[in-house]
Formats: structure tokens, C-alpha cells, sequence
């Protein structure tokens, strides 16, 4: 027989046992804590977000216990959907795959407040299985390869050919985006978007363009891991 903890200290009868709320919420906090884990160490950006990961959590933590809440009773339902209309939620997500990892939490969330554990563990290890796969093959993205390079020159015909002539080298394609002066009108400053033949030839472009008397400050800056052009 199975023991109501609510009804020993609080004189209080509840369809649901103390005990079923305690491990789904501790099954749900379990399950999205490898959420977390597996977005930290597949996250490839510029700005990693720690609030973002907690709140991960404990957004799973609140839609676990809403839908405990709400049980099979449509009218408590209605009330909460009525509440939650209330708040507005403006923080805004840039990144696809950080809202991905925040719904799969908040199904996690769902499938533990109404008992589907099965559906909470099976779901909780093919999305984390999936997205280390996904991070570890190189097929769907580009990004080790592709860059923008900037550099300045004085106006001579000359020095421009020969960082041509180092890009047809090193890279699949360049292609010119921008040009301005610079220095007061003694030099120009060229932008290039380039694509890389290999990720290990960045070092190498940026030391052949600084041997160029006449090319000054070449910088290389690859695109942003979030970013696929």
C-alpha cells in the first residue's frame, strides 16, 4: 500500500502521491541534464549562454509539473492556458538548433508530468545520440572553409596581382565584396569572401600576404559556426 506523505503532514488528499511528483521531477531534471550536457559540448558558437542552458532545465522542470497540474481535468487546462497568456515571453532565440534542444526539453517536460516515461527516456537518448552525430559528421557543413579576409594596400598594380596570384592558390574561390580607402586616401582596403581548398591553409594565407611589400594588416576571420553561407 502505498503511503500519501501529503495526507500524514498536511491533512491534504491529492490524486497524485507525493512520491509519483518527486521522481518525475527528478526523472525530468535527470533527462534534461543530459540535454544540457550534450548542447555544451556540441555548441559551436561565439556566444555560449549559461542562463540559456539553465533555463533549458528548469523550463522542463515547469512544464513537467504544469502537466501534472492539469491531470485529466479540462477546466484546470483552460485556467492554466489563461495564465500562462499572461506573460509574454521576448527572449530571442537567433539560433534554430538552440529552440530545437529548448523543445525537446519542454517535451521531456510534457512526457514526464503525464507519465510517459518510456516515451521521456527513448526520446532523451535518440535526440542526444542524434545531435552528437550530427556535431561529429562534417557533411552538412562548410564552415572550416569559408572566411572573410581583409587587408590593405598602397595603389599599385602590381603588389594587387600578386595576392591575386596567392588566392588562385590557396583558394577554391574569392570572390571581392568590398573596397574603400583607407589611410586617407593613401591606401585601399579590400574585403574578400574566400573559400578556403583546406582549413590548414589559413595560417599559411595570412603569412604569404604579410610577406608582400605593400600589403599591410591581413586579417582572416572565418565565418560564424551558426552561419552557413
Amino acid at each position: 500500500m502505498e503511503i500519501d506523505y501529503l495526507t500524514m503532514l498536511f491533512g491534504i488528499d491529492s490524486p497524485v502521491s507525493f512520491m509519483s511528483v518527486l521522481g518525475s521531477l527528478l526523472l525530468c531534471f535527470i533527462l534534461t541534464f543530459l540535454y544540457a550536457f550534450v548542447y555544451k559540448k556540441t555548441f559551436c558558437g561565439f556566444s555560449y549562454s549559461k542562463t540559456f542552458v539553465q533555463s533549458m532545465i528548469l523550463g522542463s522542470l515547469v512544464t513537467c509539473m504544469l502537466i501534472m497540474a492539469v491531470g485529466d481535468s479540462m477546466s484546470r487546462g483552460l485556467g492554466i492556458m489563461g495564465t500562462l497568456t499572461i506573460i509574454r515571453f521576448r527572449t530571442l532565440i537567433r539560433d534554430p538548433r538552440d529552440a530545437m534542444f529548448l523543445f525537446a526539453c519542454l517535451g521531456t517536460g510534457i512526457a514526464c508530468g503525464a507519465g510517459m516515461i518510456t516515451v521521456a527516456i527513448g526520446g532523451t537518448i535518440i535526440f542526444t545520440s542524434i545531435a552528437f552525430l550530427l556535431h561529429k559528421v562534417p557533411y552538412f557543413s562548410r564552415r572550416n572553409y569559408e572566411g572573410m579576409l581583409r587587408f590593405m594596400t598602397n595603389n599599385d598594380i602590381d603588389v594587387k596581382s600578386e595576392v591575386d596570384n596567392i588566392l588562385l592558390m590557396l583558394c577554391d574561390s574569392f570572390t571581392l565584396i568590398a573596397m574603400r580607402k583607407a589611410l586617407q586616401g593613401e591606401a585601399m582596403e579590400y574585403s574578400y569572401h574566400v573559400r578556403m581548398r583546406d582549413s590548414s591553409y589559413q595560417k599559411e594565407l595570412i603569412a604569404q600576404l604579410s610577406e608582400i611589400n605593400g600589403v599591410y594588416e591581413p586579417t582572416l576571420v572565418m565565418q560564424r559556426s551558426t552561419v552557413e553561407i
